[in-house]
């Protein structure tokens, strides 16, 4: 079957083209990632300045989280309805705008207002720019895409701590939101000058509230996008169990500076640029399906191992470091590949699924850190459990619901 006019489009784009078009999207997609990280390492002077208790600064961070997981949802029905990129201009023009706003305000309760504001502003580049991907490109395409979309993103974590670190030192925590606004205010640009509409009119779906909520209500009960959504789900939970624990694990159980800690971060960073990057050449002989089958595989294999090392204290520190890496790195490969699939079915209902995908994504990579964090002070196997059984359920939801579309 003939691909829809805008994905043949494509085909013709050249390589600095997609390059472009890629880092747009992905600029958008880290929205997230930056405002998050960035500020991390200023809570405790943001409480003094503020005069507030630490307990306020964090709840900021709840809200963001809320607030990403709820504008998401309310995007995809209305980008499915209007299209994607007005959408997005609204949206960075808001992260903008209450990024300004965080900068400025003088009170605990008006930086948690701000936050949650941007929060749903910056929803919009991280639901939609996974909905543009499959307005352009077909599964296999998708895929690549979406990998091409981590090799850019991965740069985010590495990124935003040290450069929220180095501005919080020179600058004060203002200027942090600043900084947010500056980017934010250069996408806004990007996404005017060299981001089209990448849904015509003629695809769109026109629908009222309660039609939004019952096209949720049909992804929810499709057996194989809560599948992929289960896979990118606990996916996501193996990295926020991750952050969540590897800092007390390392520095406080093992010794390690947070210098040197920091470095171990960032190359785990790597090793999911990595996978991703692997995983465009592997696209070329295999279907996204075929490599996320055996990737699957290997990491229920390496999350058993890394369970069983830990319990039986087998291989010590060291092997700890090899398996989180491998299970860690393996993300490059399971992201792209069952985002293309998840999303492959839908024509008419893209920026939903994409918006239902990321917040399902979102909100279980949120559960399963915090559970595995409650339990972080019985050393490192709460992370390692709490690592296996995501690597397992990610394995069983995709052989028992996914079915083969590709």
């Amino acid at each position: 079957m003939p691909l829809p006019d805008n994905k043949q489009a494509t085909g013709t784009l050249s390589m600095k083209s997609r390059w472009r078009l890629i880092f747009i999207l992905a600029s958008l997609a880290a929205f997230g990632p930056l405002a998050i990280d960035m500020y991390l390492p200023a809570f405790p002077q943001i409480a003094s300045d503020l005069h507030a208790p630490q307990g306020a600064v964090q709840l900021s961070l709840s809200v963001f989280l809320i607030g990403v997981s709820l504008g998401q949802l309310i995007y995809g029905p209305l980008s499915d309805r209007f299209g994607r990129r007005y959408l997005l201009l609204f949206g960075t023009a808001l992260f903008v705008f209450s990024a300004l706003g965080c900068a400025f305000t003088n009170s605990a309760p008006g930086l948690i207002g701000w936050r949650l504001v941007m929060a749903l502003g910056g929803s919009a580049g991280m639901g939609l720019s996974r909905a543009i991907i499959r307005d352009k490109f077909a599964v296999h395409e998708a895929a690549e895409a979406f990998s091409m979309l981590a090799l850019v993103m991965g740069a985010a974590p590495i990124i935003a701590p040290l450069l929220g670190g180095q501005v919080l030192e020179a600058f004060g925590w203002r200027t942090i939101f600043g900084v947010l606004a500056t980017l934010g205010t250069a996408v806004w640009l990007a996404v005017w000058f060299w981001l089209p509409e990448s849904l015509p009119a003629d695809k769109r779906k026109q629908q009222n509230v309660a039609e939004a909520v019952r096209g949720y209500g049909a992804l929810l009960t499709n057996k194989a996008f809560m599948g992929y959504a289960l896979v990118l789900g606990f996916n996501a939970g193996a990295l926020f169990t991750y952050i969540t624990c590897a800092p007390h694990i390392f520095i406080e159980l093992n010794g390690m500076t947070p210098q040197v800690f920091s470095l171990f971060f960032g190359i785990n960073s790597l090793g999911m640029i990595g996978g991703a990057q692997i995983n465009r050449h592997l696209l070329r002989r295999f279907t996204p399906r075929h490599i996320l089958s055996i990737t699957l595989a290997l990491v229920a294999s390496a999350g058993l191992l890394l369970a069983v090392c830990a319990l039986a204290g087998i291989g010590g520190f060291p092997a700890l470091i090899v398996l989180l890496f491998l299970t860690l790195a393996s993300g490059g490969l399971v992201g792209p590949n069952a985002t293309a699939l998840a999303l492959s079915p839908f024509e008419r209902s893209v920026g939903s699924a994409a918006a239902l995908l990321g917040t399902l994504q979102f909100g279980m990579g949120g559960l399963a850190g915090a559970l595995a964090g409650a339990f972080g002070n019985h050393g490192a196997m709460p992370m390692c459990a709490t690592l296996a059984v995501c690597a397992f359920v990610c394995f069983a939801a995709f052989h028992t619901l996914t079915r083969r579309t590709s």
